[in-house]
């Protein structure tokens, strides 16, 4: 049986993410201090003990999920190997880092450039997010597509029966309303600063490719699987062009599972804040999944 290591996006945040980990941890401790000093401000002060207003802002969640992720593997598996690893969306940078593709360092600078271009592209033009639950993938696809005066698309395949569609205010709004008299259970709208994974965030795309080709990536320990294909990758070449793509493509989580189990994965790890995708996975696969945030 293969073991995988996954790792959580954005959403999965929480006042207090990490600091037991700080507070019990001498090698944690030098990491927080040290990201603290590559950001430019005390990031794990809003982690510890912020609100929860400013732990949401895009800038500061993504790269605080990052931390509790990389720094967890860091610090709890005495450098374990896994012989797979995924991320969900943000998590990918966190699974580079874990496979040793990325340094810590490159790895931050990148998802804070990532998070900072996000950001930018929400304000400049209003978008939203909502959670399709009980209704096949496809019919959620084909359903997008019939709202042909707005941009909406399937944005994330988080297991079978959840769906999560991205777009204009106006086209989820309207897409939201067929969805629900099609048979959808239920049409959530998210608390999100824009439509991720959309064509909404192609400036951020721009800024993120500028900044990951300056970076050297280094050949993986272990295949990486990639939100873009749903595929395993250890080229670096390949990974920096999926990294990109991701931000304006789907999700593909259900799809990565599903493949991570068929290429031999039985015991499914989750590093970070929360215990998400060990739901996701269950749901997609039977297999063994657990947690670990270092709260405990």
């Amino acid at each position: 049986m293969k073991k995988a290591f996954v790792f959580p996006g954005q959403g999965a945040q929480f006042i207090g993410m990490g600091k037991p980990l700080y507070e019990t941890h001498a090698l944690a401790k030098k990491l927080f201090e040290k990201a603290n000093e590559i950001l430019g401000f005390r990031i794990s002060d809003s982690m510890f003990s912020g609100t929860e207003d400013d732990l949401k802002q895009t800038k500061v969640t993504q790269p605080a999920i990052f931390l509790h992720s990389t720094i967890l593997v860091e610090t709890l598996e005495n450098k374990a190997i896994s012989d797979m690893v995924a991320g969900h969306s943000l998590g990918e940078f966190s699974a580079l880092v874990a496979a040793k593709c990325l340094s810590f360092e490159d790895g931050l600078l990148l998802v804070h450039k990532r998070a900072l271009a996000m950001q930018k592209a929400c304000e400049r033009t209003p978008s939203t997010m909502a959670a399709v639950l009980g209704m096949d993938d496809d019919k959620v696809i084909d359903i997008c597509s019939r709202v042909t005066d707005e941009i909406v698309i399937a944005a994330n395949f988080n297991s079978p029966g959840q769906i999560v569609i991205s777009g204009s205010m106006a086209g989820i709004e309207k897409a939201s309303e067929i969805l629900k008299v099609s048979g959808a259970k239920r049409v959530l709208p998210l608390k999100v600063g824009g439509a991720f994974h959309s064509p909404f965030m192609e400036v951020a795309a721009v800024e993120l490719k500028e900044a990951i080709n300056k970076v050297d990536f280094s050949t993986p320990i272990c295949p990486v699987y990639q939100n873009f294909t749903a595929k395993p990758s250890r080229d670096t070449a390949e990974i920096k062009a999926n990294l990109i793509k991701q931000l304006t493509a789907p999700v593909l989580w259900t799809q990565t599972i599903q493949n991570m189990v068929a290429d031999g994965a039985g015991h499914f790890t989750e590093y970070g804040p929360g215990n998400v995708l060990q739901g996701l996975i269950k749901k997609i696969a039977q297999v063994e999944a657990i947690s670990i945030d270092g709260n405990n």
